[in-house]
């Protein structure tokens, strides 16, 4: 569907939690603001059964109503959300144009927000236990496992680290790991430190069993013996890394870490002027949606500051400024 203008002091690349701050800073402050969102609107905290850990909800609170309270207060205060997909950003001159599914749009500056995908297994049952039994952020979803059984799945760094902080609650953690461990030492000595984590090197991870609606054992297999083993279990914690929305960004200039993270200065700005990031598609970026939030409105607050640049001083000194040209 083509929208019915083309132009925006400001288009937003997804609507998750970064996104929706920024939009509300920008919008409450008369920047012309759109948003383009692919997925579910609120990203993964929509899709997160329950956030016990973001500021002011003392028993927590719902993903999904968490998210629809943030498009309703971003909407309140005039940002458009446009459902489709931008497939490709390019900087001319003094402008941004962006191939979408509604047609070209073009904006005085950017900022992508487009978050990450936890990386999946693609095994039977992981995704009909998503977010009910198999789960990604042990931060998120840790403590509605207190004293049960956990499965975790990888044997990286963060595999590692999530899995630690897991034994905080769980009775007993299974690590299965397909090969080796490939953490850092210092973690791997941690691991081997706490009795409450059993690791099994050399088991893949084949099938997540559940009945009634709850997870109740996962299915392996034994890489040297080919022999299949069970494993019962109240939840899985998948821990296999994460990849970046940032595909559509091939051809754009805009700089990507070694893991396609977007590289980004103090001002949250890219390596090219005017498109800017935030949210847990930046480098570096802690995967929190309280800090997601924060960065949303830093942002909001830097494209205001560059928007000013841009309105009321040359394309040569706006150059000057930004390290354009």
């Amino acid at each position: 569907m083509d929208l019915d203008k083309k132009d925006y002091d400001l288009v937003i690349v997804g609507a998750g939690p970064a996104a929706l701050s920024a939009a509300l800073y920008t919008s409450r402050e008369d920047i012309d603001t759109l948003l383009f969102e692919k997925g579910a609107i609120g990203g993964l905290a929509a899709v997160t059964d329950w956030v016990d850990n973001y500021p002011g909800f003392a028993n927590g609170v719902a993903g999904l109503e968490l998210a629809d309270a943030m498009r309703a207060q971003a909407e309140r205060f005039g940002a458009k959300i446009e459902l489709g997909e931008v497939n490709k950003v390019r900087k001319e001159g003094n402008l941004i144009k962006l191939d979408t599914t509604s047609g070209e749009i073009t904006a005085k500056a950017v900022l992508i927000a487009t978050g990450s995908e936890y990386r999946k297994i693609g095994v039977p049952g992981e995704m009909d236990y998503y977010a009910r039994g198999v789960h990604y952020c042990a931060t998120c979803d840790g403590a509605f496992y207190r004293d049960k059984r956990l499965v975790v799945v990888g044997g990286g760094n963060s595999a590692v680290q999530e899995g630690l902080f897991l034994t905080r609650f769980a009775s007993h953690i299974d690590m299965l790991v397909r090969s080796q461990l490939k953490a850092s030492d210092v973690l791997v000595k941690e691991l081997k430190k706490n009795d409450k984590v059993t690791v099994h090197l050399g088991i893949t991870t084949d099938e997540i069993v559940g009945q009634d609606n709850k997870v109740t054992k996962v299915i392996g297999t034994d890489t040297k013996t080919g022999q299949k083993t069970e494993f019962e279990t109240d939840g899985v914690f998948v821990f296999v890394g994460l990849d970046p929305n940032t595909k559509f960004l091939e051809g754009s200039g805009v700089e990507l870490d070694e893991r396609n993270f977007i590289k980004s200065d103090m001002r949250l700005m890219t390596n090219v002027p005017g498109v800017f990031v935030a949210g847990d598609v930046r480098s570096g970026a802690t995967l929190q949606i309280a800090s997601a939030t924060g960065e949303g409105a830093t942002a909001a607050l830097m494209v205001r500051e560059y928007l000013e640049h841009h309105e009321k001083t040359s394309t040569a000194t706006v150059a000057t400024l930004y390290g354009e040209g």
